[in-house]
């Protein structure tokens, strides 16, 4: 049993270990939040306008068979890299072979007989010099030679056409590139105009960019573009080509087109980034963008003073690289709240973490 005394005890020991708590408590609640500052700086931004389009290719032929024939050979495969000028694939050439030695010997035959005609017209003419034969017969023999030369002139294209012929039985690729898709075999028989290989070049490329009819009357060729694709982490650095001259009537952009060349790591159908510069103001007051919270007034930043700090509405402009154009509501050289300003109120104290912290100034 406790008696009387030991019960006081009991409940003033009680209320000393309730009245540290508060205290403890109440000591963590009015303890300012610690942040880090930084003086509002002035920089140069540009005005960029910024969409994403497409690559096209401008090289990317479809070789088709020229002759027809059955397919003798087929040289590469399908993701292969091939040179301009490399042959992948043939057709049987033994048709056309024989249709050339049957030309070669119709154009000996025909060179035979105009030879023969030659002399005969050499020795009428003489004849014609002592009047032996008269003037007629002469051109007779001289219309006959002109008419075997004629002959011999269409045996040689005939002739030509062939030996043009068989060497279509050997397929070149026409560009640098890889080999996209092959549809033939060997075997195969294909006609005139069948098409057998897809060849994919990235040697010249164009980018398709679409840009808000808004700033149509900005935008013009020859006007700098900077270009980024997910497959390459090269920046290219172009020109506006041409713009097509019809608005999308979908999205109501303009088109602009530039060219890549000869560009590792960019291929065709890939996406592309495009960043045209419209203009650069010079000399504007920039803060952090982790500086700029918004609140129930709108945007907002937290000027410092004497370890306080007070809310500033502001009026925000351009946006890039991590800064944040102010327009209105902060002068260059004032200290803002940089970390922690997300957790701020107007008028909180704080505890500030750097005082020499890193002006905004780029």
């Amino acid at each position: 049993m406790i008696n009387g005394t030991g019960k006081l005890l009991c409940i003033a020991l009680v209320l000393m270990l309730s009245a540290c708590g508060k205290r403890e408590e109440a000591a963590r609640v009015i303890s300012p939040p610690s942040v880090s500052v930084v003086a509002a700086g002035h920089a140069s931004m540009e005005m960029r306008e910024e969409t994403v389009g497409s690559l096209e290719g401008l090289s990317d032929p479809t070789v088709a068979a020229e002759v027809s024939g059955r397919v003798l050979k087929v040289l590469v495969r399908q993701g292969q890299h091939v040179k301009k000028g490399q042959e992948i694939a043939s057709l049987n050439p033994v048709d056309y072979q024989l249709q050339r030695r049957e030309a070669l010997s119709e154009v000996a035959r025909l060179e035979a007989l105009q030879e023969n005609q030659r002399r005969l017209v050499e020795r009428n003419t003489r004849l014609v010099e002592r009047n032996f034969i008269s003037e007629n017969a002469l051109d007779d023999v001289k219309t006959q030679e002109i008419a075997l030369r004629r002959q011999l002139e269409g045996a040689k294209s005939r002739l030509a056409t062939i030996e043009h012929n068989t060497s279509k039985t050997r397929l070149l690729s026409p560009v640098d590139g890889i080999v996209e898709s092959r549809q033939v075999a060997e075997g195969d028989y294909v006609k005139v105009g069948d098409p057998l290989f897809q060849i994919i070049s990235n040697q010249r490329l164009r980018a398709h960019l679409p840009f808000p009819e808004s700033i149509a009357s900005q935008i013009r060729p020859g006007l700098e573009i900077r270009l980024t694709t997910p497959t390459s982490d090269i920046e290219i650095i172009s020109r506006i080509k041409e713009l097509k001259p019809a608005i999308g009537a979908g999205n109501r952009a303009i088109e602009v087109l530039a060219d890549v060349e000869n560009q590792p790591g960019w291929h065709t159908g890939a996406s592309v980034n495009g960043v045209v510069i419209l203009g650069i103001r010079k000399d504007v007051v920039v803060v952090p963008e982790q500086s700029v919270v918004l609140r129930p007034a709108g945007e907002v930043v937290y000027a410092v003073n004497q370890a306080q700090a007070h809310q500033r509405v502001v009026h925000t402009g351009l946006r890039q690289d991590g800064m944040v154009e102010i327009i209105d509501g902060v002068e260059a050289g004032e200290q803002i709240v940089l970390d922690g300003a997300a957790f701020l109120t107007d008028g909180a104290k704080i505890s500030i973490q750097n005082e020499t912290a890193g002006q905004a100034d780029s």
